[in-house]
């Protein structure tokens, strides 16, 4: 149960593709969709779930509404998972509201060098469940496991068929680097590697992060 974005929309689409149903709060009114890229995908919530709005129809994107609706959203869920926030993010105003509502809290740990893993390392600090693998909400919350006999993999335990050979991908790793980092352990000289950087970046494998960092991302 979540808005329409970032993060918030592939969650919506996971839940889609995997054949489950899913509840999108919005901060606008229910005939606008925001951003406009979401719409294909506010669509198909429609037809496999649920879309909520407490804003008449009409209402645009006003910067003071997302914040509000934030309530509702961990309000409706059993729990909050933070994936990426920054120390002054949205991202903390719902956990906050789900702590206060008496409702389990979850964060994912990043680098210790990326500003959007500050907030969850914040979160974790102050209680919330350290989350590497859905296991560990799944345990927490007593939800049952699914059908898989098959152990899950670690984060540091790549499956085989994903492996991503691509040599500046491995050396990447999971954490966000420098370009000089990435320059060290690669021995690429910097234009070359800023044009690889660059085409990764564009194909999604790489995100630039803030401070000249980069990241790998999870490619499906």
């Amino acid at each position: 149960m979540r808005g329409v974005g970032g993060i918030d929309g592939a969650a919506h689409d996971g839940a889609l593709l995997g054949g489950g149903q899913t509840i999108a709060v919005v901060g606008t009114g229910l005939d606008r969709v925001y951003p406009k890229k979401h719409l294909a995908l506010a669509h198909r919530i429609a037809q496999q779930g649920m879309l909520i709005s407490e804003f008449p129809l009409g209402t645009p994107p006003l910067v003071p509404n997302f914040p509000r609706r934030n309530r509702i959203i961990s309000g409706l869920s059993l729990g909050t998972l933070v994936v990426e926030a920054a120390l002054k993010s949205g991202s903390l105003i719902t956990a906050r509201l789900a702590a206060e509502q008496g409702k389990e809290v979850f964060a994912i740990p990043g680098s210790i060098h990326s500003p959007q893993s500050r907030g969850c390392h914040a979160l974790i600090k102050q209680g919330a469940k350290l989350v590497e693998l859905a296991q560990d909400v799944l345990e927490e919350m007593r939800l049952p496991m699914g059908g898989s006999d098959q152990a899950p993999q670690r984060p540091d335990e790549p499956d085989p068929a994903r492996r991503d050979d691509d040599p500046l991908i491995a050396a990447l790793g999971f954490d966000a680097v420098s370009l000089d980092t990435l320059q060290a352990r690669t021995g690429l000289d910097t234009a070359r590697l800023q044009a690889q950087l660059l085409e990764l970046e564009l194909s999604g494998r790489v995100a630039r992060l803030p401070g000249g960092l980069f990241q790998r991302q999870t490619v499906a």
